[in-house]
């Protein structure tokens, strides 16, 4: 992708595997005229200020929540992300993160390698079975529906939020669901959607599943919640921060999954994403619409 780009343009690329710090940020974008980012880097009103030739912002992710778009909006600096590639292979993690925990792995795992597995015990590491369970998707879009088919061929009962489709109350589907599985982006309405209130009407059963954004989910709340044993269990693809530091004290809680952001990382799914990226980059230097433009 970055050749493509390359062929027409100078190219300049952030050398380290690590974001760029703010000021390199700024410093990098002052003379661009398109800017491609990862999640990972905040653009703002400070880094468009900066930007004065900005002309087209490339997100190689779906979620923007790190752009302020309004801002780019009023300065007629579009926008754009890599929708519909991704999800497949998103869709598989979280059925991934589901299946682990309703199986509890990580802990049979566990047990082989520390020397506590013992003699069969028909009581031992009892899992929640998925025929006939009901999963709870919060937000339908593209990723919740590729999960949802997953979940049907498992034979679970498939419920979500919204107001379409026979989409259900938030309160009502934390009420009924076996396995919450988020899936929204996020948004101010969103941030924290997960919180002290929505654990205290999930069932002691339960298993959160998150691969969309991590503030979505409050963690204390949910640290409080599996110590506690509001529900019984966890798995997350994403966390806030990320990097998740080790001292963290989420990460001492009780059956609880965390990966590192790994929802989109296949070659193939990475490799398409790039292209889209760069799609929208070349489209926008050309002042031609942006094949997967986002409006503010």
């Amino acid at each position: 992708a970055i050749a493509r780009v390359r062929a027409e343009h100078d190219v300049r690329v952030w050398p380290a595997p690590d974001p760029p710090p703010r000021p390199d940020l700024l410093a990098g974008a002052r003379e661009a005229d398109g800017l491609l980012c990862l999640l990972t880097d905040r653009i703002d009103t400070e880094l468009l200020d900066a930007s004065p030739g900005l002309r087209v912002v490339s997100n190689m992710a779906v979620g923007v929540d790190n752009i302020d778009l309004a801002a780019c909006a009023a300065r007629g600096i579009p926008v754009g992300n890599t929708p519909g590639v991704l999800t497949e292979a998103t869709a598989d993690l979280a059925f991934a993160l589901l299946l682990a925990a309703a199986r509890r792995l990580p802990e049979g795992i566990a047990a082989v390698r520390d020397g506590t597995w013992g003699p069969w015990d028909p009581a031992w590491l009892l899992g929640l079975e998925l025929n006939g369970a009901v999963l709870g998707i919060v937000g339908k879009g593209r990723i919740g529906q590729a999960v949802a088919r997953r979940a049907q061929a498992f034979g679970m009962e498939v419920i979500h939020t919204g107001r379409s489709d026979g989409g259900l109350p938030l309160t009502e589907l934390l009420r009924r669901a076996d396995v919450v599985s988020i899936h929204c982006p996020l948004t101010e309405q969103t941030r924290g959607l997960i919180s002290t209130e929505a654990f205290a009407l999930m069932k002691p059963s339960a298993i959160l599943v998150n691969t969309a954004r991590g503030p979505i989910v409050d963690q204390d709340a949910l640290g409080e919640a599996l110590r506690s044993g509001q529900i019984a269990a966890a798995a997350l693809d994403v966390t806030d921060p990320e990097p998740l530091p080790p001292s963290d004290p989420l990460l001492g809680a009780p059956n609880l999954i965390v990966l590192p952001h790994l929802g989109s990382a296949t070659r193939a799914t990475r490799a398409k994403m790039a292209g889209l990226a760069a799609d929208n980059l070349l489209a926008g230097l050309a002042g031609t619409p942006l094949p997967h433009a986002v409006s503010a």
